[in-house]
């Protein structure tokens, strides 16, 4: 590499491959002026590079003038030998006594890579045996640390050199970023309110560039994500983060750096850096390159005056004076702060440089207690939980102002913290930070939730003085009554003129309480507005006495009980309604009760039938409302024959009851015709579907022979009849029957029984047995391993039956019992 070439310029192979494009050969005369124009390029930069390094070179020989005490002739005598005996160029060893002598951020970063160049060479074989590729990447590390300071140097050189940010983003892309990869960068000024003006830019299109002058404050973008983070923001692509930004067009998958710029705590822009392809976690060495690179940015956006736009005055930035005027002026406690910056220049506090006449410490210290000390010193509780201190520093910095409602501020007072509530107010001007702070009162806190529950309970206040005649109402009372703000208000011995005529009797007592005996009073009445609205008012009021027991005034409150009377108007209207809906339903319930007792008593007279007990037992409803339409009969027919039914109608209430009496006595009537069970329940069926306003039910309907001692039964949907003959019992086989009503015409199959003596046979309706958990074949079974142990009667029989029925729907239950011999 020549002295007059730029260290690590890529742009060269570029330059030199433009030449070798179709039609542009050497001999062309295109070709001739392309390689004139490339050479007269490389001349420029040769001559830039040149002047850059002279000026490196110069700045080193001022150092060594200082040091030795020589003049400049010795000097550049000795910088020469000196650079021959460290085998380094004079530029490489210019900057290496800039950076001894500087110990500035850039020389830090050159030190960090002379230290990773070493790194790899102690990791190399101590035996002699690194072979040519181990040394030469050893050399090439050192050189690239050498190179690296070079071009930091350079760029500041060229940056302190430039006249406006423009030049500097150019300078710091040619010189510095380059080498490392990028295309493009951005220097961003961060303006008073928190926006972000584009002053400089390189590697972008420039009407892109023009696009992206100005981005107001809250915008999301790369560069605000940088004001934002102290530690800046390394994108690995720009496409990933969703984040707008300058240049996203052109290299929209690239790598994107946002580093804040700033000086002294406080940050004045951001350098925003873009790579063509993704970006891979860099060392810790190129880290410090950038950030090194945006402390340069930062000086020179420190004295950056962005352009007025036409017919734009000038911006006055206040100084500290003008600024501790303003808080003179102001009607709330406030604090000019200024930056205390430590040995280092880094930002250590603020010094409070004034404290206005509002001032009012949390503490209750004087003034001159807090003004002139450091922030953290007379508040130190302003880096706890409450981020006081971090709000301000952070304001600083970036200049958006911070505001915040009911903030906890806390002061030490000999180790003892006093809390106070306040609204905060942080804003930034020039080099100054203005802090205002309005505490709590408590008595306007109180008056404000005060004011709060009277409007939500609808409350309005009065006073009445009587010896003087003034009436205070406040504006809750005022739009009670419908009247305006600015009318006088009503007396309270006018009180019954603006009511109901038929409440003047509760107003006079009220007022009779209040003004002759003295005593607090209430009262309810109907208040008539100027609208003609009518309002249910309730009115209190207590009197006052001076010191010599007199009527002084009268204080007290109306209430708007508008919504709460009608509420228990409806609530007591509502309450009989239900009275007497309950009432009609009791007596519903007796009467129909009554009709099912009348029809069937639970427990009839025994039936005289030669050679068989008969018994029969009904069981109601737990629930009196539940009355069903289960029936029994029984009855001795006058062929001698005995009739045996038991059945079911759907549904509860009166009509279920009325149509079980219109079924029995329809089947006892049709049963004389000497017709058999089959044909009785045919002819039932038509009755059910046809007379009873299409109500369904179940049956079981059987005709007993003495003589014979044969039962023969059929079946309309119902549960068959159970036969106890020995130590076993069993249901009878099925017979076909559909269930009555359910369809105008219908047959039904008969079946037929022979019983011996001791037998028992029984018939029931489903309240014996159902179950809500159980299925219907689960629950019969149970019920016959109940009926086995058969008791010495059948009265005892069908009572042990009904005493442990498994039953829990609450239905009501029939059951006919006979027993042979």
């Amino acid at each position: 590499m020549s002295g007059s070439e730029r260290p690590g310029d890529p742009g060269g192979d570029v330059r030199r491959a433009a030449s070798d494009q179709v039609g542009m050969t050497p001999l062309s005369p295109v070709g001739r002026l392309a390689a004139t124009v490339d050479r007269l390029s490389r001349e420029v930069r040769a001559a830039q590079a040149e002047a850059e390094g002279r000026a490196l070179v110069e700045l080193a020989k001022g150092i060594l003038v200082a040091r030795l005490g020589c003049g400049p002739a010795e000097a550049a005598r000795q910088l020469a030998e000196l650079a021959e005996q460290s085998r380094a160029t004079p530029l490489e060893f210019a900057v290496d006594v800039i950076n001894q002598a500087a110990r500035d951020r850039m020389s830090e970063v050159t030190a960090a890579f002379l230290a990773a160049t070493a790194a790899v060479r102690t990791t190399a074989p101590e035996d002699g045996t690194e072979d040519a590729r181990g040394a030469g990447a050893s050399d090439a590390g050192e050189a690239a640390a050498e190179s690296a300071a070079v071009r930091l140097r350079a760029a500041e050189s060229g940056a302190l050199a430039a006249d406006d940010t423009q030049a500097v983003a150019d300078a710091l892309l040619e010189q510095a970023l380059r080498p490392l990869g990028a295309v493009a960068v951005a220097i961003w000024a961060a303006g008073h309110d928190g926006s972000l003006t584009l002053v400089g830019s390189a590697g972008f299109p420039p009407a892109e560039a023009a696009r992206w002058r100005y981005v107001p404050p809250d915008v999301a973008t790369v560069a605000r994500c940088g004001l934002t983070e102290r530690a800046g923001q390394w994108f690995t692509s720009l496409a990933r983060t969703g984040l707008p930004s300058v240049g996203r067009h052109q290299y929209p998958d690239g790598g994107r750096v946002a580093v804040p710029a700033g000086t002294g705590g406080r940050i004045h822009g951001v350098l925003e850096i873009a790579w063509p392809a993704p970006l891979a976690p860099q060392p810790p060495q190129v880290v410090r390159q950038v950030e090194a690179l945006a402390e340069l940015c930062a000086y020179t956006l420190e004295s950056y005056t962005p352009p007025r736009e036409p017919g734009q005055g000038p911006r006055v930035v206040p100084d500290a004076v003008e600024l501790m005027d303003l808080a003179d002026g102001l009607h709330d406690p406030a604090l000019v702060l200024v930056p205390h910056l430590d040995a280092a220049g880094h930002l250590a506090d603020f010094r409070i440089q004034h404290v206005n006449n509002r001032f009012m410490d949390p503490a209750g210290r004087p003034r001159a207690v807090v003004g002139g000390a450091l922030l953290l010193e007379a508040y130190p509780m302003a880096a706890g939980d409450s981020e006081l201190f971090q709000n301000v520093e952070r304001v600083y910095a970036t200049g958006e102002p911070f505001r915040a409602r009911h903030m906890n501020l806390t002061a030490l007072v000999d180790q003892v913290p006093l809390s106070a509530v306040a609204d905060i107010s942080v804003s930034r001007h020039g080099n100054a930070v203005l802090l205002i702070w309005r505490i709590e009162d408590e008595t306007a806190r109180l008056a404000s939730l005060l004011q709060h529950a009277q409007r939500l309970g609808r409350i309005g206040g009065f006073e009445e003085n009587l010896l003087t005649g003034e009436i205070t109402w406040n504006g809750q009372l005022f739009d009670l009554y419908g009247r305006p703000h600015t009318s006088t208000p009503v007396p309270l011995e006018e009180l019954a003129a603006h009511a109901h005529p038929d409440d003047a009797v509760a107003i006079g007592r009220f007022l009779r309480t209040l003004l002759h005996h003295r005593r607090p009073a209430s009262a309810a009445f109907r208040l008539r507005r100027p609208d003609g609205v009518t309002r249910h008012v309730r009115v209190v009021a207590e009197p006052v006495l001076d010191t010599d027991d007199r009527l002084l005034l009268v204080r007290g409150a109306c209430q708007d009980i508008s919504a709460q009377h009608w509420t228990e108007v409806a609530l007591a209207a509502t309450r009989d309604q239900l009275a007497q809906t309950e009432q009609q339903a009791v007596e519903r319930a007796r009467l129909t009760l009554q009709l099912q007792h009348a029809i069937m008593p639970p427990a009839q007279t025994p039936l005289q039938v030669p050679d068989l007990q008969v018994a029969v037992r009904y069981r109601p409803a737990e629930t009196e409302q539940l009355v069903g339409g289960d029936w029994y009969d029984a009855v001795m027919l006058p062929s001698g024959r005995v009739l045996l039914c038991v059945g079911d109608v759907a549904g509860h209430g009166i009509e279920a009851a009325t149509s079980m009496v219109v079924l029995r006595n329809a089947l006892r009537g049709l049963a004389v015709t000497g017709a058999g069970p089959g044909q009785l329940l045919s002819w039932l069926n038509i009755v059910a579907h046809h007379l009873t306003g299409g109500v369904t039910a179940t049956a079981v309907c059987g005709l007993y022979d003495p003589a014979r001692r044969t039962l023969r039964w059929a079946r309309a949907g119902h549960l068959p009849p159970v036969l106890v003959r020995g130590p076993g019992a069993a249901p009878l086989p099925l017979v076909k029957g559909m269930l009555l009503g359910a369809v105008a015409e219908a047959a039904y199959e008969e079946a037929e029984a022979e019983l011996a003596a001791g037998d028992t046979l029984l018939m029931y309706t489903d309240g014996l047995i159902e179950r809500r958990d159980r299925p219907v074949e689960e629950a019969l079974t149970q019920l016959l391993s109940t009926v086995r142990p058969t008791p010495n009667t059948l009265d005892q029989h069908l009572d042990r039956l009904l005493t442990y029925s498994r039953s829990d729907t609450d239905d009501d239950t029939c059951l006919v019992g006979i027993r042979v011999g």
